[in-house]
């Protein structure tokens, strides 16, 4: 995928470096008390083409390829995780579903309100699956021309504000080979027996919030049903994947940059014993690890990017790339509270929201346990197939 002139996008990627510094830093102290983000910088995110930053040119996107738009989200990450996340669902998975497996009717309805601002969510998750993604139990019957969903979905990102849920349930009774018992349903928050639970009380990232999300007999036409063709749900889910995992690869990098730069900050103003604590060398051993993690995290999220725009399987490189990253923001974030000593325990001190704000990386679009998994099977299976 070729993505926007190259030029072009310098050119926005230093607009969003400084929209982040001078406008949603800023504001980030009013987002975590309220836990939602203020209506005027959601506005101002449509009006820079924020939520449409992978919606094809011809639907009001920007149409950006991975490169891109992981960059984008990187640069994105220096702030808040609730800025990143309030979009995400539109230009990850919900963008790939319509474009690769949505019929044109499906793409010319929802694209345009998604490059526009109208928030989507993905409903995947369950009370008793997650990970075994295969396992849900959400039903969805064929009545005539309709369907009617009923289950219930769980810790559902940004379901409080969305307009639209992409919503995966099973189509038939027992599983099918290839996981094609499994669909995938376009379909608006607003239609009847769609409800919303209260918003979860989390660990971090205060801004975004995450709820149930329960069908009691949604009933949506036939048309709501993804590419108008059963058994598609895995498949979208899984082809996404790859493209999550390395946004959540750039939102742990570029957390990870906002983290140390406070932490090198706070080094510097700090004195002990008569002159800066950046002067130590243990805490410049702490800055130099955190530094190299960094650099190697940066490094494997450009490697995996190119592969990917140019049609290359990434899945190993996706995983380790996400895996990594993610690992390493907690142990920047660790750091930061350790160079702050008492201070960094304090809740005066961003260092003590950072360590909360980081940890949910290594859990979502595949914990740490789950994509070592990934990566060995598919390095096995790779030399199982060579021998």
């Amino acid at each position: 995928m070729s993505g926007i002139d190259p030029m072009l996008f310098e050119s926005f990627a230093a607009q969003l470096h400084r929209y982040v510094r001078e406008r949603l830093i800023p504001a980030e102290a009013e987002v975590v008390a309220a836990n939602a983000i203020p209506s005027p910088i959601l506005a101002e995110m449509r009006d820079m083409g924020l939520f449409g930053l992978t919606m094809p040119p011809e639907y009001g996107g920007s149409g950006m390829n991975v490169s891109q738009y992981v960059e984008a989200v990187r640069l994105l990450a220096y702030g808040l995780p609730a800025y990143r996340s309030i979009l995400s669902i539109n230009i990850g998975i919900v963008c790939a579903a319509l474009v690769q497996h949505g019929t044109e009717a499906q793409r010319a309805e929802w694209l345009p309100r998604l490059a526009g601002g109208d928030i989507a969510c993905f409903a995947l998750t369950e009370p008793d699956s997650g990970s075994d993604a295969a396992a849900l139990r959400t039903r969805a019957v064929r009545e005539g021309d309709t369907y009617v969903l009923t289950g219930t979905k769980r810790f559902i990102t940004n379901a409080p504000f969305a307009s639209l849920a992409l919503v995966l349930a099973r189509t038939a009774p027992e599983p099918l080979p290839r996981n094609a018992h499994i669909s995938a349903f376009l379909v608006p928050m607003d239609a009847l027996g769609v409800r919303v639970g209260p918003p979860e009380a989390k660990m971090g990232q205060d801004g975004s919030q995450i709820a149930d999300l329960v069908l009691d007999a949604v009933r949506v036409p036939a048309s709501a049903l993804l590419g108008e063709v059963e058994g598609r749900g895995f498949a979208a889910a899984m082809q996404s994947l790859d493209n999550g995992r390395l946004s959540i690869a750039a939102s742990s990098a570029g957390y990870a940059r906002r983290i140390l730069d406070t932490a090198i900050a706070y080094a510097r103003s700090r004195t002990a014993f008569g002159e800066p604590i950046a002067n130590f060398q243990l805490i410049q051993a702490m800055i130099a690890d955190s530094e190299a993690e960094i650099y190697a995290a940066e490094c494997m999220i450009t490697d995996a990017c190119r592969r990917i725009d140019a049609g290359e399987p990434v899945t190993v490189q996706a995983a380790s790339a996400k895996m990594f990253a993610s690992e390493a923001c907690g142990r920047v974030a660790d750091r930061c509270v350790q160079i702050h000593g008492g201070a960094g325990y304090l809740r005066a001190y961003d260092a003590e929201r950072f360590f909360r704000d980081a940890r949910v990386f290594r859990i979502y679009e595949g914990t740490t346990q789950v994509l070592q998994l990934v990566i060995a099977r598919r390095l096995l299976r790779e030399a199982a197939e060579a021998a």
